[in-house]
């Protein structure tokens, strides 16, 4: 069954990056990535030249890419996170998650993330005393700065989910269906918050979530039920129903009369 259990917030993810100097870059992922200048270098962006900073901060929200050339070497740390923790922490306080973004910031300055970075620096160079703990935590409150201090307000598009995410979610459904699959958890899969995949997976499909699961799992029964190798009470299970009798309402009321030959041949 398709059920909405509220999972704990994604960790948020730190990396430790030394940079020789000459080229650096960043490649387009699903992540939101925000990177903090440890040191000062000189460099050339687009043709121009930059002198960074320590503490300074650039914002790569999902799906953007950075290059740039450096003179010196230098360092930074690198904090990642997906976008349903900021989508989930603006639900939490009062904003609407599916709308919740960030926008692409450079030689940004922030006493606060500064020093959450830090922290997680000295924590990660500590061995992580704490375990995950200590980056969610940290990673709420700076998803909540980022929403309250930083949030930049995105369309909604009308075309639903986009190709990648649709795949992702549909192959996880398939790969899971006879497990409980949640909400939450397609949602973190898509990479989105719960509230955004309900609205862009009915976009994308022109059906909820839940029927479309059960669609899924009628079709898996009614696969295995003309095979005729199994009984129909393992049958049921196999395709992600709680028991025989939930696996016939379901295909009656998906498949109307066809269901009746397949349900008469079930041992």
């Amino acid at each position: 069954m398709l059920a909405t259990a509220v999972s704990s917030p994604p960790a948020l993810q730190v990396d430790l990056h030394a940079h020789p100097r000459g080229v650096i870059s960043f490649d387009a992922v699903d992540e939101h990535r925000i990177r903090i200048q440890s040191g000062h270098a000189r460099g050339r962006c687009e043709g121009k030249r930059f002198t960074a900073a320590s503490g300074d901060i650039d914002f790569l929200p999902a799906g953007s890419a950075a290059r740039w050339e450096e003179d010196d070497a230098s360092a930074s740390i690198v904090l990642r996170f997906p976008p349903s923790l900021l989508q989930r922490t603006a639900e939490g306080l009062g904003f609407d998650g599916a709308r919740i973004g960030l926008a692409p910031r450079h030689q940004l300055r922030d006493p606060q993330i500064e020093h959450l970075a830090w922290a997680l620096r000295a924590d990660r160079e500590a061995g992580s005393p704490s375990g995950p703990l200590y980056a969610e935590s940290v990673g709420l409150a700076l998803a909540a700065h980022l929403v309250t201090q930083h949030r930049a307000l995105q369309s909604i598009s009308s075309r639903g989910l986009s190709k990648p995410q649709l795949r992702r979610v549909s192959d996880y459904v398939e790969a899971h269906l006879d497990e409980t699959l949640t909400l939450s958890r397609l949602a973190e899969v898509a990479g989105i918050s719960a509230s955004h995949l309900k609205t862009l997976f009915k976009r994308s499909t022109g059906l909820p979530v839940h029927a479309y699961v059960v669609r899924r799992r009628v079709e898996r029964a009614r696969t295995l039920l003309l095979r005729r190798e199994l009984p129909a009470n393992q049958i049921a299970l196999e395709a992600g129903f709680s028991h025989h009798s939930h696996m016939v309402r379901c295909l009656r009321r998906v498949l109307g009369a066809a269901a009746a030959p397949l349900l008469r041949g079930g041992r």
